[in-house]
């Protein structure tokens, strides 16, 4: 399989940092942005300042206005924009070729996961997640960074995983694509919580006990819906849910730090807070571990406090006055 060619479609800071990425791994790549004037000034300025300010970007990424055939093509766009993305592009370009999707987040309405909406909308594709703890400017910027790429077949896996591998990106292979899809959306709204922690003041032993039990939780789901628990002792599991759980670097654990100190989830989004794909996933978390039977209370807790259901400290009630159980 000729993986020499790359298109990343999406021009936001994720998408340009991974084309960065690809690029000095030694591959020819594309980032598709929204327009031509966009393009024309990324290749002007040979950076994308929008997105990350005064990050040089490598000779080898060009930016386009429009997706052409590659040999990898990487999306890179929010979760919940996907389905929509995927209607409006050329099917051909997308049909046996290995596309990655790097969104963390399950789909509004559907309760989809991002593998399952492109088999959905392009079913010739080959798919595969990538997943882990990596900020964008890290990435961009070559500082070491560790991630997951997750296919059904470890061997087409480790042979993407090698073309995209770099001096200071490296991606490990994996065949449990469920288990890492799930644990990089659930980690995101375990990020809202710990960031609520946080904005409440209720300390570091607080935020703590939540990263372990939001770990126990993310494995029932993980199990339940066919993946592997051993997943979540890896970088998709455990490094992303660390990284996201306790920097002010994620956006999620910002959104959830607004959210601790008593703003509302409209008021922040009017504020133009970033995109935090939690806001999102935790009220469809919410509905799949309901439709699997599968008990959640930090994920009920967050939804209640993102759709406007209860406050944080009647959350913290409920929470500490549930029934005490064996830990295992």
């Amino acid at each position: 399989m000729r993986l020499e060619t790359v298109s990343v479609i999406g021009g936001g800071a994720w998408g340009t940092a991974l084309a960065q990425a690809a690029a000095m791994a030694g591959r020819s790549v594309s980032l598709v942005v929204r327009d031509a004037d966009k393009a024309a000034r990324i290749n002007s300025s040979r950076c994308n300042e929008a997105a990350l300010p005064g990050q040089a970007l490598s000779p080898a990424v060009t930016a386009v206005a429009e997706a052409a055939s590659a040999d990898i093509v990487i999306l890179a766009v929010p979760a919940q924009a996907t389905r929509g993305l995927l209607a409006a592009l050329d099917p051909a370009l997308l049909a046996g070729r290995p596309v990655v999707l790097s969104a963390k987040g399950l789909e509004t309405g559907t309760l989809a996961r991002q593998s399952e909406i492109l088999a959905d909308m392009a079913p010739d594709a080959m798919g595969f997640v990538l997943s882990g703890p990596s900020f964008a400017a890290d990435v961009a910027a070559g500082r070491p960074t560790a991630v997951t790429l997750a296919g059904d077949d470890a061997s087409d896996a480790s042979d993407l995983a090698s073309a995209l591998a770099g001096p200071s990106f490296r991606p490990y292979a994996a065949d449990d694509r469920i288990g890492v899809e799930i644990a990089g959306a659930l980690k995101n709204v375990y990020a809202l919580a710990c960031g609520a922690v946080e904005g409440a003041n209720l300390g570091a032993s607080a935020r703590a006990a939540l990263i372990a039990r939001g770990y126990a939780e993310m494995a029932r789901m993980v199990t339940a819906m066919g993946g592997s628990a051993h997943t979540l002792t890896g970088l998709a599991g455990l490094g992303d849910l660390t990284l996201t759980c306790t920097s002010i670097q994620s956006r999620n654990y910002q959104f959830g730090m607004a959210l601790g100190a008593g703003r509302r989830t409209g008021d922040i989004l009017a504020g133009g807070a970033a995109l935090a794909e939690g806001v999102a996933t935790a009220p469809v978390a919410a509905a799949l571990a309901r439709s699997l039977d599968v008990e959640v209370p930090l994920i009920d807790a967050v939804d209640a406090v993102i759709t406007g259901k209860s406050e944080i400290a009647a959350i913290v009630a409920g929470l500490m006055s549930r029934p005490l159980k064996k830990e295992h």
